[in-house]
């Protein structure tokens, strides 16, 4: 290579490794300016660089690249003094100069003007958008008519489902549920609603109206009906299993009073109601959603619900329904709030079976899988999978046998007979060959599954390798119970599965909830089903979803609102509460033996026998003194005659004349004794005296 042909290139390597550092001290790139340096570097090359092109192509084009950097660095501030300048004669020769040309810039970035059509366009649109998401103002203001609304049970609360819905004249009933009792109610099974109100507007009531068959929705009508009897509306399954209900109850004869729907049909009940089932998808088949209309207008009770797109029957909810009571205009919307905290979507039923699947494919001994009794869908996904893999099903537990058979009786779930087995052949087979299916899945202790759990059952025991499928979520208060009977079947070998998607819930979140508002769009919205906490939040949803927050009234069970197309506002408060059932006798039992049961538990129980002379009111013979969950057994003779202390002061300071009035004598006795054990003691026990006057 020629000396002439090495220094060019030494400058410009010399000019590649300086470059770069001038460029970082100095103003970031820009693009403006490396473009206009690409375009000078097209120019015309200077004489000394002409000779490079001939001898080596390649170096110039290395040298143009290495240079690249530095020509950039250097150009840019060349460029800038000489562009601003020419830059601002040029804008000054072409807008003319001066002021003119700034203020004709300013004209031509000004907006261009509005063409009054599209304004009138757009304006069109927002109103009748504005009618879109308000179609309750169809409803005519000028209707004197109203509709009131009483919750019996179901707010506050998680279950015992029971409202009133009446016009001046009429009144129907919308379910008639039970609810399950505290750690507290001891010796008590289930919860009725108090029907003092329906007592005393019973000639009102034309027609019992079933949203679906869930025990919190139906499990009071046999106790209902006991006293008095109503139509009684709804759908094949509710009916056919409120009919097992009355056979249980000894009440077959009530069996009359039914009265069968069809969905998407209007039915006329009385003369002020009218009332449309319309299909809804919730965690047991052949729920409903109900429109109940009169004068006053039309009111949405969703009864409980999710929005499952695709459920295991193929029958979705039905929405177009729902939207065309919407776009008519609903004045109120009584919706369920159970799962108003969960902010995702509900997943579908059918999510289960892929994870039923998993958990069969890879269990080599025995499958018990537990689940509510009225979850059919559920419990038929189960059996699929126990009859894909080759096991035979066994079903326990008195609910799940009778939900079972009424659901293949009436056509909703069809299974062949063949894979049945009775709970005593079990014992008999292969453990991989069995699939169980029981109640208990809340730690009910007459639940079959408890009762196995302990091993008290008749025919199932538990033992090493069996897998235990728990196919519910804990009901709030239950945690306790269930949480003790997979201690005891742990114990017993068991393994428990605890894979989250083997449960989906049957109520929708607070998504589904939305889309019910949006649906619906009422006037008035009501949030029911669930404690004060769920139905709070419920309102909050309904506000987000324009529902004005003065037209949003949070109701407790007992409180009265009245309903009109001009307003709603709380009226009265009724009589509400729960009357106690022993299940055992399907007995009522009354308030004051519960409430002694509680005190017995608590404070403890006090016993006392004493004969007292009539002549002298002095003691005849030593008082029998006996307690009970109050003093530890060792003091038992000290408290006892502790007592007896306190019998004979209270003989000495008697009133006058008292003791011709045994009875009267006693309720001091009690109140004497109350005092002296509370300072002692702080203790309010249960005090039962007895006194014989001789």
């Amino acid at each position: 290579m020629s000396e002439e042909t090495q220094a060019p290139v030494a400058e410009a390597k010399k000019n590649t490794e300086n470059k770069p550092a001038q460029n970082r001290e100095g103003e970031p790139r820009r693009r403006r300016s490396s473009n206009r340096n690409r375009s000078r570097s097209r120019q015309k090359p200077k004489e000394g660089e002409a000779k490079k092109e001939g001898e080596g192509q390649s170096q110039s084009q290395n040298r143009s690249r290495g240079g690249r950097g530095g020509n950039r660095g250097e150009n840019r501030g060349e460029n800038r003094g000489e562009n601003r300048g020419e830059n601002r004669g040029e804008s000054r020769a072409k807008s003319g100069g001066g002021r003119s040309g700034g203020n004709r810039n300013r004209r031509r970035n000004a907006p261009a003007p509005t063409e009054q059509s599209l304004l009138e366009n757009a304006r069109q649109n927002e109103a009748s958008q504005r009618v879109r998401v308000s179609p309750y103002t169809k409803i005519d203001g000028e209707v004197k008519a109203k509709v009131r609304i009483t919750p019996l049970g179901g707010l506050g609360e998680i279950g015992g489902n029971m409202m009133v819905m009446e016009t001046d004249n009429e009144a129907i009933l919308i379910d008639v549920g039970m609810s399950f009792p505290d750690e507290e109610m001891h010796g008590v099974d289930i919860l009725v609603p108090d029907f003092t109100y329906v007592r005393e507007i019973k000639d009102k009531i034309v027609g019992v109206i079933i949203t679906h068959a869930h025990e919190d929705h139906i499990g009071a009508v046999p106790y209902l009906y006991k006293e008095m009897q109503f139509p009684l509306y709804g759908t094949a399954l509710p009916l056919a299993m409120i009919g097992n209900k009355f056979d249980e109850h000894h009440l077959k004869e009530f069996r009359r009073y039914f009265r069968p729907i069809e969905k998407r049909v209007v039915y006329q009940i009385g003369n002020d109601f009218q009332v449309e089932w319309m299909h809804m998808t919730h965690s047991i088949i052949d729920s409903s959603s109900i429109a109940v209309t009169t004068e006053a207008g039309t009111v949405i009770h969703t009864g409980d619900f999710k929005i499952d797109h695709t459920p295991v029957d193929g029958f979705p909810a039905d929405l177009h329904r729902l939207a065309h009571y919407g776009s008519q205009g609903v004045l109120a919307l009584l919706s369920d709030s159970t799962n108003s905290y969960n902010k995702e979507i509900t997943p579908s039923e059918l999510t289960v079976a892929p994870a039923l699947d998993r958990v069969f494919s890879k269990t080599k001994g025995r499958i018990i899988l537990s689940t509510f009794s009225s979850n059919i869908h559920r419990v038929f996904q189960a059996i699929q999978a126990g009859i894909k893999y080759g096991r035979k099903v066994c079903v326990i537990g008195r609910s799940m046998e009778r939900n079972l058979e009424v659901a293949m009786q009436y056509e909703y779930i069809k299974l062949p007979k063949n894979i049945f087995v009775d709970a005593d052949d079990v014992s008999r087979m292969n453990d991989k060959d069995v699939l169980i299916i029981t109640t208990g899945s809340q730690g009910e202790p007459n639940s079959a599954l408890f009762r196995t759990a302990i091993g008290e059952h008749r025919h199932i025991k538990i033992k090493p390798g069996d897998l235990i499928i728990l196919s519910s979520r804990a009901i709030p208060g239950n945690e306790g119970s269930i949480s003790q009977m997979l201690n005891h079947l742990e114990r017993a070998g068991a393994t428990v599965a605890r894979d989250r998607d083997l449960h989906v819930s049957g109520h929708g979140g607070a998504e589904e909830q939305k889309l019910m508002l949006r649906l619906v769009q009422p006037k008035f919205f009501l949030p029911i089903h669930g404690e004060y906490n769920h139905v709070m939040r419920h309102r909050e949803t309904g506000i987000a979803c324009g529902v004005p927050e003065r037209n949003i009234h949070l109701m407790s069970d007992g409180e009265c609102v009245e309903v009109t197309p001009k307003y709603m506002r709380k009226v009265k408060t009724v009589k509400s509460g729960k009357t106690y059932i022993d299940n055992q006798s399907n007995n009522l039992i009354e308030d004051d033996i519960v409430i002694d049961r509680q005190k017995m538990a608590t404070e403890g129980m006090v016993m006392i026998v004493a004969q007292v002379s009539k002549a002298d009111s002095h003691l005849i013979s030593k008082p029998k003194v006996s307690s009970f969950g109050l003093v530890p057994d060792k003091q038992d003779k000290a408290f006892a005659q502790e007592m007896e202390d306190v019998l004979e002061h209270f003989l000495t300071n008697l009133k006058p004349g008292i003791i011709e009035n045994p009875k009267a004598m006693e309720n001091d006795l009690r109140q004497v004794v109350r005092k002296h054990i509370y300072r002692k003691m702080k203790k309010y026990p249960l005090i039962t005296p007895t006194i014989f006057v001789m």
